[in-house]
């Protein structure tokens, strides 16, 4: 069990994908559509501003954005206003639903976790991603 830290990251990654992947399927929600509801949840936006907050999870693949957002156009959970997106009613009540799932699985994850080992191990991962960006330069 002696591995390094890059094998657990890895492992925990690909895990935690799988789990919300499964979670959402069960509401028939990719994870891009879940973050797109979540986003939109906060208030309207233009659909450059919602690109631009998404771009982390799109990257440059357009016609997957195009597909993703059409996908929730075509199903009622969002609409435009005044050419801004908006969560429809509809919308706003998947995204609840998807998040009380979410919430649900993260406290499952960090059962047996405390709440100061929880914010130790973020301490960590985030002084440690800094560093390694700092030394890719």
């Amino acid at each position: 069990m002696n591995k390094p830290i890059g094998y657990w990251i890895k492992r925990l990654d690909a895990a935690l994908e799988a789990q919300l992947d499964s979670i959402l399927a069960r509401i028939k929600l990719s994870r891009r559509q879940w973050h797109t509801l979540s986003v939109l949840s906060e208030g309207a936006m233009l659909p450059d501003q919602l690109g631009e907050s998404l771009h982390p999870l799109w990257g440059n693949d357009i016609r997957m954005r195009e597909r993703e957002l059409a996908a929730l156009v075509g199903r009622g959970l969002i609409t435009m206003a005044d050419d801004r997106l908006v969560l429809s009613d509809r919308g706003r009540e998947k995204y609840h639903e998807a998040q009380r799932l979410v919430e649900a699985a993260r406290q499952d994850l960090s059962m047996g976790i405390g709440i100061d080992e929880y914010a130790m191990a973020l301490s960590v991962l985030e002084r440690m991603s800094l560093n390694a960006e700092r030394l890719a330069r």
